[in-house]
């Protein structure tokens, strides 16, 4: 490990400290200039209207960029610290390690500070008043209790503070991850509040602004902190670094391109508005410095990578420190996008497209159920994603000569199809207008889904695929154990516990507020749509998983839990036939729509459903465990046999010996 040291350190380190405060002053003078050229700069009121100020108007725009840089620096630091750089045998952090999750816990200070400062000044410029008679306590309590923006902002000051305080306490990879994952997290809330959720199509639009953003803080984050690294790691601790960060760049350089490219179909009606307005041509802008950091990284995979690997680290900072800078110049323009007015669009003709993000669909029928396509952004990547890697991990297993069961491989792609038509289908759609596909919807993914997924036994064959070493550093392989065998797996595959997340939260989820939050709030719904896939999964492994996990229970036991599940449900499908009250009545009053039967008929009709759903899974999981149980009675019963066998060799032998021992004493008398 190299350490700077003398006067050439001294004079190195006022460099950096320049080079930084010309990036920010750059930055600054960016963010002024493009928030004149989009119009987002604060101007003159008219007269008779309210207006929060200059101050308000600079300040908003200045510390959401403070904001995003903070948060940028804090994931950066958290990524390095739990997978760029190396760890100790038993995964504790080294001095470097150490040394970035300090820098990520000021940087976390310095968000959660900039994250309250942008509340208050949000307050200001809703209520149209000046900062200091904005912020009373009385009208902070008013706003953020019915205003998102400012809700969202209250959530990031507490999460960060969070984060700024653990990393301080952290020192292991495995909290450095943690802290990595609430960073992300961090990073959602003011986003999906802001352009995207408004936007037609928002439900499109709130998962293209969070893959984007979580995209574009890993690969400028993850960049910043190679660079700072750079000069205290050795040669080969730099090159693994390297080589690690540059797999994630490229996954990032296309989520964020094409997340990009969903965005700008978003918000710009026509590709014209891409030329014809401002808030296009800075679109434009960004792409552009996109497409100059890609350049960038294949000059740097071709020229920079081989000069580091003969010790000569100078291209790699050089490079490095320019894709910074254009990954800060198109942060700092998509900052002053959130200030700039996007086209106009036509103005919603219906109640649908301000709810739903989409014009009401037409009348239901069993066909359009299938016909009726509208791709969930999240669940599709997810599926595409899903299959592909097990792809992938297959045909490593085949070039090794391992073999793989076939029916695995048929059950894990026949599960991803049943995730794809739940949630991309015509299921999808008229499942955020109709409570009965609604439910049918959460049955497929909660119930038949599950049991495929688990058949397909994807974490076997990821252990059998991914190599076991990876130097000094926690490779893929040893991630995907250390899960497995986590205390936190351990308690929610206890039978109790994945019993009630799996069956006792259908009435947690239904039966109270969350729901209408759900139909509110679509990164809600897809979160409790995740939930049941997942409660779904977990219920399903302890019943008839194939991969390694916690110990089992019984066969009989497993039947038994079984039917107590299927029994809960449909429990749960009367009480639902026999409500008289229609859950999430605001919302689908609201929707009034013109077809179909009336709402509360709707739903008991998904009650119907929900009680009778049940014996198809039921069915499908019974065979799999009376399957299963019949392999493992004939694996117990061969390995008897061997036992047998082996304790009669051992008795011949004994006797043979005790034979040998007699006639020995007969020959010494």
């Amino acid at each position: 490990m190299t350490v700077d040291v003398g006067v050439g350190g001294a004079a190195r380190g006022r460099g950096r400290l320049a080079v930084a405060g010309g990036l920010a002053a750059g930055m600054v003078g960016l963010l002024v200039a493009v928030l004149w050229f989009g119009g987002g700069a604060p101007d003159e009121p008219a007269a008779g209207l309210p207006d929060a100020g200059p101050v308000t108007g600079w300040g908003l725009p200045f510390v959401r960029l403070l904001g995003d840089a903070a948060g940028t620096a804090t994931v950066g630091a958290a990524l390095a610290a739990a997978f760029l750089l190396p760890s100790t045998r038993g995964g504790g952090l080294r001095a470097s390690g150490r040394r970035c999750l300090r820098a990520a816990s000021t940087a976390a200070w310095l968000w959660c500070g900039v994250a309250a400062a942008t509340l208050l000044f949000t307050v200001s410029d809703v209520l149209g008043r000046p900062l200091p008679d904005a912020v009373t306590r009385r009208t902070l309590v008013n706003v953020v209790g019915v205003l998102p923006q400012a809700q969202a902002l209250l959530v990031v000051t507490v999460l960060t503070a969070a984060v700024a305080i653990s990393a301080r306490m952290v020192t292991t990879v495995t909290g450095a991850a943690w802290l990595l994952v609430g960073a992300l997290v961090g990073l959602l809330p003011p986003a999906v509040t802001g352009h995207a959720h408004e936007a037609g199509n928002h439900d499109i639009a709130v998962v293209a602004v969070a893959f984007h953003l979580v995209a574009a803080a890993l690969w400028l984050g993850g960049l910043g902190a190679l660079c700072w690294q750079a000069r205290r790691l050795d040669t080969h601790a730099l090159r693994a670094m390297v080589a690690r960060f540059s797999r994630l760049a490229v996954c990032c350089f296309v989520v964020v391109a094409v997340s990009g490219i969903v965005n700008a179909w978003v918000r710009l009606p026509a590709v014209s508005d891409l030329v014809g307005s401002r808030y296009g041509l800075l679109v434009v802008v960004k792409t552009a410095a996109l497409v100059g950091v890609g350049v960038a990284g294949v000059w740097h995979r071709r020229r920079t990578i081989p000069a580091l690997a003969a010790g000569n680290r100078g291209p790699l900072l050089r490079l490095a420190a320019v894709e910074i800078a254009v990954l800060a110049a198109a942060v700092t323009v998509a900052a002053a996008l959130s200030r700039t007015p996007p086209p106009a669009r036509e103005a919603a003709d219906s109640p649908a497209v301000a709810l739903l993000g989409f014009d009401l669909p037409p009348p239901v029928t069993a066909t359009r159920l299938f016909t009726e396509v509208r791709p969930d952004l999240l669940f599709f990547t997810l599926v595409v994603v899903g299959a592909g890697l097990y792809l992938a991990g297959l045909r490593r297993l085949h070039a090794a000569g391992v073999p793989w069961p076939a029916g695995r491989t048929v059950a894990w792609l026949i599960g991803l199809a049943v995730v794809a038509v739940a949630t991309s289908s015509g299921l999808g759609t008229y499942g955020r207008v109709l409570f009965s596909v609604h439910m049918a919807q959460h049955l497929l993914l909660g119930m038949v889904a599950p049991i495929l997924l688990v058949l397909g036994a994807p974490v076997t064959l990821a252990l059998r695929a991914l190599p076991a070493t990876g130097g000094h550093t926690r490779t893929a392989r040893q991630w995907l154990l250390q899960i497995v065998h986590s205390r936190a797996l351990r308690v929610a595959t206890h039978p109790v516990v994945a019993l009630s997340l799996f069956a006792g939260s259908l009435f947690a989820v239904y039966f109270s507020p969350l729901y209408p939050w759900t139909l509110d709030n679509h990164l809600v719904h897809l979160a409790v749509m995740g939930h049941f896939l997942a409660a779904g999964c977990l219920f399903f492994w302890i019943l008839v998983g194939i991969d390694p996990g916690p110990k089992r229970l019984p066969h009989p036991a497993r039947m038994g839990l079984l039917f107590l599940a299927i029994a809960i449900h449909g429990f749960f499908g009367v009480a639902l036939m026999q409500a008289t009250g229609v859950l999430g009545a605001d919302f689908y009053t609201a929707l009034d729509r013109p077809w179909g039967s009336s709402p509360l008929d709707d739903q008991k009709l998904g009650g119907g459903i929900a009680w009778s759903f049940g014996e198809l899974p039921a069915v499908t999981t019974l065979a799999a465990l009376f399957f299963q149980w019949a392999r493992a009675d004939e694996r117990r019963a061969r390995q008897l046999d061997r036992k047998l066998d082996s304790d009669a060799d051992d008795t011949v032998a004994a006797y043979n010996r005790w034979l040998a021992d007699l006639d020995a004493r007969d020959t010494h008398r």
